[in-house]
């Protein structure tokens, strides 16, 4: 091979590397712009977001509790009657999802729900369920408490996402702090 033959593919591999580097960095540019855009969206919706400790790690979206907590809006005990209440609202609706009795497959086939895993799965529900039921006669039924706590302990939205408006969102942040402060009373009177 010829000294300029050599030296034209040389400059043909140093451009390529060239051209591969700028497409990266013009790649991890708009993921980047695409990430700060999701952030911000989220956050206009009322998100409460997370940054990461290292450019690196993903945003993470806070819950509303914890977002409240983290803000000083509410104390230990409010947040571990909020966090109660979260649990057993989850795993409650989570019954809601049940399928079809026609899922399960008998015996040790790997492509089906044991039934024995099926029916534990059933009578976790239905005790949280019945848990759920017993704090939801605690806050006396009242509607308002009732959705306030299921917004954002059950639903893990911050006030501002689960209303309208910032004053809606107030109003919220009001109730809710009612409704844990009436739960947090009887857990503490209660030992749970």
């Amino acid at each position: 091979m010829s000294r300029t033959a050599h030296l034209a593919r040389l400059e043909r591999e140093r451009l390529l590397i060239l051209e591969r580097r700028g497409r990266a960095r013009a790649e991890a540019l708009a993921v980047t712009q695409g990430i700060a855009e999701t952030v911000a969206l989220s956050q206009a919706r009322g998100a409460a977001m997370e940054a990461p400790a290292t450019p690196r790690k993903p945003h993470r979206r806070q819950a509303g509790l914890e977002w409240l907590a983290r803000q000083g809006r509410l104390n230990d005990q409010q947040k571990q009657a909020g966090e109660r209440y979260g649990t057993y609202y989850r795993r409650a609706e989570a019954g809601m999802a049940l399928g079809s009795s026609l899922d399960i497959k008998h015996g040790d086939n790997p492509q089906g729900t044991p039934l024995t895993e099926v029916l534990a799965q059933a009578e976790a529900r239905m005790a949280a369920a019945a848990k759920l039921a017993l704090y939801r006669r605690k806050l006396h039924q009242h509607p308002t408490l009732l959705a306030a706590c299921d917004l954002v302990c059950g639903q893990e939205l911050t006030p501002r996402e689960a209303a309208r408006t910032d004053r809606e969102a107030g109003r919220l942040e009001a109730v809710l702090e009612v409704a844990l402060d009436l739960l947090a009373q009887e857990g503490a009177a209660q030992g749970s």
